[in-house]
């Protein structure tokens, strides 16, 4: 339990001084750029056609059921309510955790068992600005933006599904969307995914920043790192839907 708490407080203090970081003495704009552009830009096809397709399924599992009822139009709502509230900002984060993530932790990771960092400090730079809060920076801007495209890939997923294979009537799948879907199941969906942004980025830096043991020690981190994230963001998930509705 000494270790667990420990591991907890190295982690939280690592993101607090990140944060401060960014306000007080931040790098270079372009590396925050740098960190934005690989995080968001570069992670918009893997979560653009994992979001169709899981549009998709929700339209193809939920057609039977209502079409027992007559009431298939509804399929429009149930899809962009249920990627609004949760699979966009899950599906999404779960994406950046695999993609990014990973990549962050062996990044840093290898640059602390080759001694850059201390290289970093010794030439008077604070290792903690340069590297963990333009990374910060990327998880809480670039997750939000890529939920946007995901909840938008998945409604058209379901739209194709529902209207051009099963023929429901285009009109009342849009209009019931519009009348049952509001705004807050979007806005929610938006601040997990700001809160989910800064875990991945928080977890995958500390893993990283604290590597030990060689190149073997970056593959341990890496994995611990994905694990660690992933779970998090299930688990948390749980508690920011019990909050927000």
């Amino acid at each position: 339990m000494l270790k667990i708490f420990e591991e907890v407080g190295k982690a939280t203090l690592l993101t607090l001084w990140g944060i401060y970081f960014m306000f007080t003495k931040p790098p270079k704009l372009r590396h925050f750029i740098k960190q934005l552009a690989y995080l968001g830009a570069e992670t918009v096809p893997v979560v653009i056609i994992t979001s169709i397709f899981s549009g998709g399924v929700i339209a193809l599992q939920t057609y039977s059921t209502f079409h027992r009822f007559n009431a298939e139009f509804l399929i429009g709502a149930v899809v962009a309510i249920s990627m609004g509230r949760e699979l966009g900002p899950v599906l999404s984060s779960l994406m950046v955790v695999a993609r990014v993530g990973s990549a962050m932790t062996a990044n840093i990771g290898t640059m602390r068992i080759t001694e850059q960092i201390d290289a970093l400090e010794v030439m008077g730079i604070n290792s903690i600005s340069y590297l963990v809060s333009p990374r910060i920076f990327a998880g809480v801007v670039g997750v939000p933006m890529l939920v946007v495209l995901s909840d938008l890939a998945g409604i058209f997923g379901g739209w194709f599904v529902a209207v051009k294979l099963f023929h429901v009537n285009e009109y009342l799948f849009w209009q019931k969307m519009v009348d049952l879907a509001e705004l807050k199941d979007f806005i929610g969906g938006l601040y997990k995914a700001f809160f989910f942004g800064l875990l991945i980025s928080s977890v995958s830096c500390y893993f990283g920043y604290y590597t030990e043991g060689g190149t073997e020690g970056v593959g341990r981190a890496t994995t611990n790192s994905v694990v660690v994230s992933s779970m998090l963001i299930l688990i948390s998930d749980y508690f920011l839907t019990a909050i927000i509705w």
